[in-house]
């Protein structure tokens, strides 16, 4: 495992240095691109599993965070400008490449900041190792979109194969990621303020899911493939059994299934919670509104 620092990428990049992460899994080597800016305590960025996962949805609040810490955003393995081999995506894959990565690059407990789905990662890290000083959880899920429509493992099981295979997976993965679909799944359950939806916000969007192998990791997410949890229990359960401090971040806006969720979270003892405008995605919509939210929670030991 090493690190490398590219220069490639910069087009794409939200202003930091942007490095590669050489990661083996079951004999084969990953590329995971990361990006540092800033200087300070490290923290980690990590962003939502989706269609359009990339760490630059998390850029605009790592340039606000970069004057406070060493601000470091990941392209999840099969995501973004990593690698997207077609692997069969699961829950293991990022377990051990998030527990591998954070042991690779820190050398302390780290604040970590996770969108999505992350939140289940995140957690199982934490209560396995001591690697982390503190949790903020932005708008955190635990089942994919598929589950969470009510589909059945086995139907999800046949979507994810259809998806996989090589001529109609592609026209079928082609069909859902259209611009017009992109367009009408942020309008619907990820940004609140229409107006930024803009043409050229989606075209970028679109892209990313155009990569080769994109198609892989994509249809493990939606189709439930990278739930690291079945029930809202061992979620909760993950929460009860931390040690470090923990602050979820809801959007006011969010599903009411997702809301629901969070609710229960946000329930438990100790966690500290604060409702924000926007759904989903609210870390790249209100980056300002989320630094304002969980700042003194950041910025101030825990009494």
């Amino acid at each position: 495992m090493s690190t490398n620092v590219l220069s490639t990428f910069a087009a794409t990049a939200f202003g930091g240095v942007v490095q590669e992460y050489l990661w083996n899994w079951e004999n084969q080597q990953l590329r995971v691109v990361y990006e540092t800016l800033g200087k300070g305590s490290p923290l980690l960025l990590l962003p939502s599993f989706s269609s359009v996962s990339t760490r630059l949805e998390m850029g605009e609040l790592a340039k606000l965070l970069a004057p406070h810490f060493q601000v470091i955003a990941i392209d999840w393995p099969g995501f973004g400008e990593s690698s997207r081999p077609s692997l069969n995506y699961r829950p293991e894959i990022y377990q051990h490449f998030l527990e591998d990565f954070v042991k690779a690059v820190f050398n302390t407990p780290i604040t970590v900041v996770a969108a999505g789905h992350a939140a289940s990662y995140v957690l199982q890290l934490a209560v396995k190792s001591a690697v982390f000083s503190k949790i903020v959880l932005l708008a955190p899920t635990w089942r994919g979109p598929l589950p969470t429509m009510g589909a059945s493992q086995q139907i999800a099981g046949i979507v994810r194969e259809l998806v996989r295979s090589p001529i109609l997976g592609q026209a079928l993965y082609k069909l859902n990621t259209a611009p017009s679909l992109l367009s009408f799944m942020y309008r619907r359950h990820v940004f609140t303020d229409a107006a930024k939806i803009t043409p050229s916000f989606i075209e970028k969007k679109w892209q990313t899911t155009q990569q080769p192998g994109a198609r892989f990791a994509s249809a493990a997410f939606v189709t439930g493939n990278l739930d690291a949890v079945h029930a809202q229990s061992d979620f909760l359960e993950l929460v009860q059994s931390l040690t470090v401090p923990l602050m979820v971040v809801i959007g006011e806006s969010s599903p009411p299934k997702s809301r629901e969720e969070m609710n229960a979270l946000v329930a438990l003892p100790g966690v500290r919670s604060v409702v924000i405008p926007g759904s989903l995605g609210l870390h790249e919509e209100y980056p300002a509104v989320v630094l304002e939210a969980i700042q003194d929670f950041l910025f101030f030991p825990e009494n």
